[in-house]
This record gives C-alpha cells, structure tokens and sequence, in this order.
C-alpha cells in the first residue's frame, strides 16, 4: 500500500493561482502512475490530471489543460498540481492517488491508494 499526504489547497480569488503536493511513502515501487482528481459537492469524483513516475509524461483532463499543471519529484516522492487562472467551477476537494502500470489513468477505480484529500475553494 502507498500512503499519500497532500497539502496545499485553499481559499483563492477567481485568476489566482494554487500548488498541490502530495508527498508518496511506503511500497512507492508499485506505484507507475500518479493521479490528482477532485469532487465537488452533489458531483462524482472526476479526473484532473495524471503523471507517469518513470518519464513525468502528464494527461490532463479538458477543463484544466493550459490551467493546470502536473509535475513529480522522484527524489521527494512527490507530485505536484499548479493550478494557474482558477475558476469558481474549480472547487472541490482535490485528491491525489496512487496507481500500477496497467489501467486506464483517468478512471476512478483504477487507482489503488488515495490521499485523504485537500479542499480548493475559488470565490469570485
């Protein structure tokens, strides 16, 4: 199991900008892929972005490509969500997640181990 801590989130103006971490530990070797996802309120848990451990290659969801940017440390095992031009409608508890090599990196159920979550409020 890889335990996830983020940090980061907070209350923003409408344009600003926010950096998520999420710092990784325990079996980090089983991890392949690293995901940020965010759930508003009434919604479903929806995919943000996602990092490959071995090169750093990033999907990105539609809503926050050109906005949102994700990058990992592998010496600090940990990943980070740039999170630049903010929108009200990015509001949400952000999560990031741990997944293996196999699996489609957007989809919810393929991730293994999550982060407890950390909350982006966007006022406008």
């Amino acid at each position: 199991q890889v335990q996830l801590v983020e940090s980061g989130g907070g209350l923003v103006q409408a344009g600003g900008s926010l950096r998520l971490s999420c710092a990784a530990s325990g079996r980090t070797f089983s991890s392949a892929y690293m995901g940020w996802f965010r759930q508003a309120p009434g919604k479903e848990r929806e995919f943000v972005a996602a990092i490959r451990w071995s090169d750093g290659s990033p999907n990105y969801a539609n809503s926050v490509k050109g906005r949102f940017f994700i990058s990992r440390d592998n010496a600090k095992n940990t990943v980070y969500l740039q999170m630049n031009s903010l929108k009200p409608e990015d509001t949400a508890v952000y999560y990031c997640a741990s997944k293996g090599l196999y699996g489609n990196y957007a989809i919810v159920s393929k991730y293994d181990s999550w982060g407890q979550g950390t909350q982006v409020t966007v006022s406008s």
